[in-house]
């Protein structure tokens, strides 16, 4: 017996809708894959070549092109400048929004829009996260000649310590703003330096005695391991809630703000700062591309993270562990990190001279 089968209007309705999205979902990947095919996506990395900003952008441009369809090159172009400032006014407001130009720069960048410095010609709420490979914290290095032995030190000293920076956005000045809104350090900071490797050479030539860093960087690349080894430098401060098992001799910022009685008020200023250690080192992408251009490079980047070969590379330098964060992750952390009342950015205002 056959048994007949009833199609009512509404049943054809949803085939055809179910057809339609499949050929839809089908059509936009191809238009995709044809878009990428045989071009190339430039990674811009607002510091100078060397650094490990500079190097997960050239690891991630090795492996990111066989997860995007189409199979495209991609290259990095170094354009620092005001601590990265460069790099993401150009990101945000020259690129091309097609899903070839590509930025990693310094985070704390968001601490110059929150302050309204001058020079931000950009929304950080409105650039697309693609994705983090990390979560680290920052770490305060002294020349192990210099007087300074701890915080301290520094907090009875008459002469403040002569620390290098690129400019306000970058780790070092932050952190002895950290330091000075905490406890009420003080530090000399001497601006301008192009990148990394410039601080490198002026805390060598005796130019500063201080600088700050990241774990990531100090046990991965030289002069650090050197300095490490040989004893050339003493680390004061660590910025996690915990010590880093490698700085067992470093106290932490909370340890040291308890020690000291930090107002609460201080302790909000200090949780905004040290927000960026959730940012690692990003990769974003310009505001208006494509929201199918967007997902796919999220979806390269993750998988790129999760590459045999890339984390082989990874141990071999030495660089820190993998922790990664998605795309859609950082645009949450970063509507939160923007999102403060008026007191909070009123101090951070004043503490970077904005």
């Amino acid at each position: 017996m056959i048994k007949r089968i009833l199609i009512t209007p509404i049943t054809l309705f949803l085939s055809l809708c179910l057809v339609l999205s499949v050929w839809f979902v089908s059509s936009i990947q191809a238009q995709t894959e044809s878009f990428y095919r045989g071009k190339t996506i430039r990674v811009i990395v607002g510091t100078t070549s060397g650094g490990l900003y500079d190097r997960w952008a050239r690891l991630l441009s090795q492996y990111m092109p066989k997860y995007i369809p189409g199979n495209p090159d991609m290259i990095v172009q170094n354009m620092p400048g005001a601590g990265s400032l460069v790099a993401a006014n150009y990101v945000y407001g020259v690129a091309k929004p097609d899903g070839l130009s590509l930025g990693m720069f310094q985070f704390y960048i968001y601490m110059d829009q929150l302050t309204g410095r001058r020079e931000v010609q950009f929304d950080l709420r409105r650039f697309n996260w693609i994705g983090s490979q990390e979560k680290s914290q920052m770490l305060l290095l002294v020349r192990a000649d210099s007087p300074y032995k701890s915080i301290e030190d520094i907090l009875k000293a008459k002469e403040p310590p002569k620390c290098s920076a690129t400019s306000s956005n970058d780790l070092s000045y932050v952190l002895a703003k950290l330091l000075e809104e905490s406890l009420g350090a003080k530090f000399q900071l001497v601006t301008g330096y192009q990148g990394g490797n410039e601080m490198d050479l002026a805390l060598e030539r005796g130019e500063v005695v201080c600088r700050g860093t990241r774990p990531s960087v100090y046990f991965s690349r030289e002069p650090f391991i050197t300095w490490h080894k040989k004893g050339f430098v003493r680390l004061l401060v660590q910025t996690g809630r915990k010590r880093d098992p490698r700085l067992l001799n470093a106290p932490t910022i909370y340890e040291i703000m308890d020690k000291y009685k930090a107002s609460q008020v201080s302790r909000r200023v200090v949780e905004v700062i040290m927000a960026g250690d959730d940012y690692g080192r990003p990769m974003v992408a310009p505001p208006g591309v494509p929201m199918e251009r967007v997902r796919m490079l999220r979806e390269a980047y993750d998988k790129s993270l999760k590459d045999p070969g890339l984390m082989a590379q990874v141990q071999k330098l030495q660089m820190e562990n993998v922790d990664p964060s998605t795309g859609e992750e950082l645009q949450t952390l970063t509507q939160r990190v923007l999102d403060q009342p008026a007191e909070v950015i009123e101090r951070l205002t004043t503490l970077f001279g904005q």
